[in-house]
């Protein structure tokens, strides 16, 4: 289930077509479109599903010769997540990603690479939950499975 408007194919490049599409998912989000979104959205949603944190946003929009704060990139993700256009994935107390998948799903997180891999929701099984504490319920539940990289010499298969 996709919470929000699927977005044609994105090229590389900022086209006319690839502008208004991104403007078109903005708006219905709820959100005034501006140039720095709709440049940030770009390289956000041009290659597919990915998890990226602040800091590497602002290294790409730099990159690409957007002239942006690190405050205005972690504004926009975190816009972006308020109007469910992105998750946030919090792996530990400094690092989070946002990710543009946002249909439910859970993860491997490579500790030693700092880099999350999808898992579809459908292959993790939680068999059972304590009851939620009188006042609350559960909203979903995911899961964020810690990877070390196999030693090359185990007899592991």
């Amino acid at each position: 289930m996709t919470l929000s408007p699927a977005i044609p194919h994105i090229s590389a490049d900022l086209t006319k077509e690839t502008r208004h599409a991104l403007a078109s998912k903005l708006g219905a989000a709820g959100l005034r479109v501006t140039e720095p979104r709709l440049r940030l959205a770009h390289l956000l949603f041009r290659h597919g599903d990915r998890h990226v944190t602040a800091e590497a946003l602002r290294d790409e929009a730099q990159a690409s010769g957007l002239k942006v704060s690190q405050a205005t990139v972690y504004n926009t993700l975190n816009q972006f997540q308020a109007a469910g256009l992105l998750r946030q994935v919090q792996v530990d107390q400094a690092r989070s990603y946002f990710d543009t998948n946002i249909d439910m799903h859970h993860h491997f997180y490579v500790e030693q690479e700092a880099r999350l891999i999808d898992i579809a929701a459908n292959a993790v099984e939680v068999a059972r939950l304590p009851d939620s504490p009188k006042g609350y319920d559960v909203d979903r539940v995911e899961v964020i499975i810690r990877l070390d990289k196999a030693d090359s010499t185990s007899d592991k298969p």
